[in-house]
C-alpha cells in the first residue's frame, strides 16, 4: 500500500516524536515509522525507568561536537523550560534529583504517553513494526517497508546511534547519511563504564560495589561526582562523564580526595606510618578501598609502625590526588548510554537540521555528531533538534 505524506520521520524516539509534534502543529501531514513494536522504547528505560527528561542548567558547554558552536541555535530556541511547560501541561509530577536533573516522580511511561498524546492532537500517524527496507530519492523521498510504501517531499532521520543494540540500535542512520553523500564523524561508545587492565582487575574488582566521590580527569576535562568500582572496572557518574572524552591507551587521573588534605596529620606529627595513614584514609574513603589503595600505594617496604620520611608522606598525598589508571577499554555499545560521533554537523544547517547537499533531508537527535553530558542533556538535544527540524519541514 502506498501512503502519501508531507513528512516521513524515521524513528519514534525522543527526537523523532518531538519533530513530528512540531511539524503536525504546523499543519503538515506526518508519518512516523518505528521498527520496534512501540514508540519511545529507549525513553522507557532511561533514568532507571523514571526518565531524566532534561536538565535545567543546560548550556552548549554540556555537549561534545566537532563544531562546538553547532548546537547553540537549536538549544536556544527550544529550552528546558519549554519542555517543562509541556510536562506541566500534562500534569506529570517530577522532581530535581541533583545538579539540575529533572526526573518523573512515577514512571517514564508518562513521558511517552504525553508525546503520543501530543502526536494524536497534531494529527501525526505512528506506524510501529515498520522496518525500513529501502530509501530512495527521485522528485520526493520513497521509503519502502515490508508491507507499505511511504512517499513525502521531506524525510527526517531520527534513528538514534549504536548504543544498547539489544534495544534495536543499528547503523541504519549512518548508512543512510552515507547513501546520500554525507560525511560521518567516527562513532564510539560514550557515557560508558571503563574496564580495568588485568593487573588492576586483580587488585580492585573484589571491591565491586564500593563508591566514592572523586574528580575524574582526562584530556583537560574533569568531572566531580561519584565513582563506582565494578566487577570489571570503573563506573558511576564521574567515570561515565569522563568516558566521553577518554581515548583508548590514555590515562585517567583520579583525585580520590577532592579538596582534602588526607595526610596532614601524618606530615605535621610524629606518627608518619601505615597505622596512622590507614586511620587518616579511612576517614575520607570507604574503609575497604582505603585499606587496599594504601597497601598498593604507600611507601614501599615499610612495616605498619615504621616511620616514613616527610618526602614519602608528601608523595603519598600527591598520589591520592592523582591516582593514574590506564583503562583497557570501555564496556562498549552494550553498556553505553549514547553514541559519540555521527553525521558531521558541517553537512547540516544548525538552524533547521537540514542537509545542505539535499533539500528535504534532515538528521536529528543521537544520529548527529552532538553528544551531551550525563544528566538529561541528551534528551534536551533530542527535544531541541527535533523541534528545529519540525518547525522547518
Amino acid at each position: 500500500m502506498i501512503h502519501k505524506f508531507d513528512v516521513v520521520v524515521l524513528g519514534a524516539g525522543a527526537a523523532g516524536l518531538m519533530c513530528a509534534i512540531e511539524a503536525g502543529k504546523r499543519g503538515r501531514r506526518v508519518a512516523v515509522l518505528e521498527r520496534a513494536e512501540r514508540a519511545g522504547k529507549k525513553i522507557l528505560i532511561s533514568g532507571g525507568g523514571r526518565c531524566n527528561f532534561t536538565n535545567i542548567y543546560c548550556q552548549p558547554e554540556n555537549f561534545l561536537c566537532t563544531n562546538p558552536h553547532f548546537a547553540k541555535s537549536a538549544l536556544a530556541r527550544y529550552t528546558p523550560a519549554d519542555f517543562v511547560a509541556l510536562v506541566d501541561k500534562h500534569r506529570i509530577p517530577y522532581h530535581e534529583k541533583t545538579l539540575g536533573q529533572l526526573f518523573c516522580d512515577r514512571s517514564a511511561n508518562e513521558v511517552t504517553h504525553m508525546l503520543e498524546a501530543e502526536c494524536r492532537a497534531a494529527g501525526v500517524k505512528i506506524f510501529v513494526n515498520a522496518g525500513v527496507r529501502e530509501v530512495k530519492r527521485t522528485d520526493e523521498f520513497l521509503v519502502r517497508c515490508d508491507r507499505d510504501e511511504f512517499r513525502a517531499p521531506a524525510l527526517v532521520v531520527a534513528t538514534g546511534g549504536l548504543s544498547i543494540p539489544k534495544m534495536g540500535a543499528t547503523s541504519f542512520g549512518y548508512d543512510l547519511a552515507r547513501q546520500f553523500g554525507l560525511k560521518i564523524q567516527k562513532t564510539r561508545p560514550a557515557l560508558v563504564p571503563l574496564l580495568f587492565g588485568a593487573a588492576e582487575r586483580g587488585q580492585y574488582c573484589d571491591l565491586a560495589g564500593v563508591s566514592a566521590e572523586v574528580v575524574a580527569g582526562s584530556g583537560g576535562h574533569h568531572f566531580r561526582e561519584s565513582m563506582l568500582i565494578t566487577h570489571r572496572g570503573l563506573s558511576g557518574p564521574a567515570i561515565l562523564q569522563i568516558s566521553s572524552y577518554w581515548d583508548k591507551g590514555k590515562p585517567l587521573r583520579i583525585d580520590l580526595a577532592p579538596e582534602r588534605d588526607v595526610t596532614a596529620a601524618l606530615r605535621n606529627g610524629e606518627a608518619r606510618n601505615m597505622a596512622a595513614a590507614r586511620a587518616a584514609f579511612q576517614g575520607v574513603l570507604p574503609k575497604r578501598f582505603a585499606t587496599r589503595w594504601l597497601e598498593l600505594h604507600a611507601p614501599a617496604a615499610k612495616g605498619i609502625k615504621d616511620i616514613w620520611s616527610r618526602q614519602e608522606s608528601d608523595e603519598l598525598e600527591r598520589r591520592v590526588h592523582e591516582w593514574v589508571v590506564v583503562p583497557a577499554d570501555t564496556e562498549g555499545y552494550d553498556k553505553a548510554e549514547v553514541t559519540a560521533g555521527g553525521v558531521d554537523t558541517d553537512e547540516l544547517s544548525s538552524k533547521t537540521m537540514e542537509a545542505s547537499k539535499l533539500r528535504g533531508l534532515f538528521f536529528i537527535g543521537e544520529v548527529v555528531d552532538v553528544t551531551g553530558h550525563l544528566g538529561g542533556f541528551n534528551f534536551q538535544w533530542a527535544w531541541a533538534s527535533g523541534a528545529a527540524a519540525g518547525r522547518s519541514v
